[in-house]
């Protein structure tokens, strides 16, 4: 039952909660004074040394998104704990979590732009990660099961449905080839606006589609006990120095990637409108085609 209480300006609801607060006649209100989050749980260095510094949050999220309960997980290791800081400055840098659950490989990644090739860096990602793991001397057969999780921030297939798991299966009849191959991804655009606080698997991921301080209180105020010890533990990353120094040498990287891009388009369109000064092209269509001005022109 609703009891009627309000906490620091917001209404608690124990048992359904609008995770984007948006009440019909105030919706474009709220999202107007909602304080944004500088860092989200889909920022690759937060994500990765939260889940690292708290390894029984990751067992329990990975087991929610496997679709396995928590006690069926009896081996548990996560593999690749380091974050170098020499890497972090390098633009292939990828900040994923590989794990061993109960013998089966699981590589757990956040995507937050979609670059067009999504299903084939994720093919890439569990085809380098399964032949791995054959050692010198085993069969085949001893490959273990090997499962690569996107969490993704876009829309990738036309359907509804927030989560799609694939597996290699036969056209037709639909035999399934192997189950040593499969992908889950979750598209967070698609996570329905409301959330029961029984629905974990709903919880966790809504925690990384918020982007406000208040979607995050919303949820940490349903008083589920695994909710606030992630939303704890994420204030106290953020405001550590470890985390602020490795976000800056991620950032710095991101920001040199693409100042690379912009100089090496710009390189191209220089180029382009040198051939079509050359070629007697009048200012004006080259000015169309390159964007470039008159004077730019003139001094090439």
């Amino acid at each position: 039952m609703y009891d009627g209480k309000i906490k620091s300006g917001i209404v608690q609801q124990p048992c359904m909660v609008n995770l984007c607060g948006r009440p019909a006649t105030t919706a474009s209100y709220r999202r107007n004074i909602m304080k944004k989050l500088q860092y989200t749980f889909k920022t690759d260095t937060l994500f990765k040394m939260l889940f690292v510094k708290y390894p029984e949050l990751l067992r329990e999220l990975v087991a929610e998104l496997l679709g396995i309960p928590l006690e069926s997980i009896e081996t548990f290791t996560i593999k690749n704990p380091e974050m170098p800081p020499g890497n972090l400055g390098d633009k292939f840098c990828r900040l994923d979590i590989n794990m061993t659950v109960n013998g089966q490989q699981v590589d757990l990644e956040v995507q937050v732009s979609n670059e067009g090739d999504c299903p084939e860096r994720v093919m890439y990602y569990w085809a380098r990660e399964f032949s791995s793991a054959l050692l010198t001397g085993q069969g085949y057969s001893a490959l273990p099961r090997t499962i690569v999780i996107s969490i993704i921030d876009f829309a990738l297939f036309e359907c509804g449905e927030y989560h799609s798991f694939f597996q290699p299966l036969e056209v037709t009849r639909h035999t399934l080839l192997s189950d040593k191959m499969g992908f889950h991804f979750f598209e967070l655009p698609k996570l329905p606006d409301d959330a029961d606080q029984e629905d974990m698997l709903l919880l966790w991921l809504s925690l990384f589609k918020a982007d406000t301080e208040e979607e995050l209180e919303r949820i940490k105020g349903m008083g589920v006990p695994v909710m606030s010890q992630a939303i704890n533990a994420y204030y106290t990353i953020t405001a550590s120095s470890e985390f602020r120094e490795k976000e800056r040498l991620r950032e710095k990287a991101r920001h040199d990637e693409a100042q690379a891009l912009y100089n090496a388009r710009r390189e191209a369109i220089i180029e382009i409108a040198r051939n079509m000064k050359e070629m007697g092209i009048p200012f004006d269509q080259i000015f169309k085609a390159t964007g470039m001005t008159q004077n730019e022109i003139e001094k090439l």
